[in-house]
């Protein structure tokens, strides 16, 4: 089993920054790939980013590209997704998201791909 906590959330300006994290727990987190998800109230749940178990391979919504950067630390046992130029429109519940992989480069970029879950972090950004 693995868990996770997601932190970092708040409120902030149109424009601002935040960096959220996940930490886990359990299992070996270097062979987990990781993502970030997010529900807005009202909508489904979103693909935002994912990183590879060896952190060299990324992929991102279209809509945060250029703004949002995933990165992790195996040896903290955490993922981070640096959020930068935030908009009206990224006020979502945040989620973190663990999938156990055999391969290094290996992402998931859809729910179904995920096995673990945190409870989500709240990020409200202000027009």
């Amino acid at each position: 089993q693995v868990q996770l906590v997601e932190s970092g959330g708040g409120l902030v300006q149109a424009g601002g920054s935040l960096r959220l994290s996940c930490a886990a727990s359990g299992r070996t987190f270097s062979t987990f790939g990781m993502g970030w998800f997010r529900q807005a109230p009202g909508k489904d749940r979103e693909f935002v980013a994912a990183i590879s178990w060896n952190g060299l391979a990324t992929d991102y919504v279209d809509s945060v590209k250029g703004r949002f950067t995933v990165s992790r630390d195996n040896d903290k046992n955490t993922v981070y997704l640096q959020m930068n130029s935030l908009k009206a429109d990224d006020t979502a519940v945040y989620y973190c998201a663990a999938t156990f992989v055999e391969s290094p480069l290996t992402i998931a970029t859809t729910q179904r791909g995920y096995s673990h879950w945190g409870r989500g972090t709240q990020v409200t950004v202000s027009s």
